[in-house]
């Protein structure tokens, strides 16, 4: 069992793949969750593709959903993307599909949100609950 240690506002988080995997957790069917009303058609039609992905910090490749690329390159249009209305770990969920997973602290989560403060962020995927994947970046060794 790795150490808990706590996070702080300069820590890095992003989604681990192996989170979803380790859990049982469907991807696909959260991610199908973010697709804007416009791109609906493109489930069907990306079902069963996927891309690999590499976690530059481990160098693990994970197999990522296409709807990832969809919501990347066009739902993030959607007026509603960062809706007020959508939960908190949704839109940070959110702002690391468009940021590629590339590890953002609660500050810079929140620059790109838009919503809540730094803090509350932190305080939110900042403790022992694990929302949709997303955690510290483990540091390296």
């Amino acid at each position: 069992m790795t150490k808990y240690v706590k996070p702080t506002l300069e820590t890095k988080f992003h989604i681990d793949f192996a989170w979803w995997q380790k859990k049982g957790q469907n991807l696909r069917a959260y991610l199908q969750s973010h697709i804007c009303p416009s791109c609906q058609e493109c489930v069907e039609e990306s079902e069963g593709k996927s891309f690999d992905w590499v976690d530059f910090e481990t160098g693990e490749v994970f197999q990522v959903d296409m709807l990832w690329h969809i919501i990347a390159e066009h739902c993030y249009e959607d007026p509603a993307f960062f809706d007020n209305r959508i939960p908190l770990t949704n839109a940070i969920f959110r702002a690391f599909i468009l940021n590629n997973n590339t590890p953002l602290t609660p500050v810079e989560i929140h620059k790109k949100i838009r919503k809540k403060t730094p803090d509350i962020i932190l305080r939110t995927i900042g403790t022992r609950q694990i929302y949709n994947g997303i955690k510290p970046v483990e540091a390296s060794i």
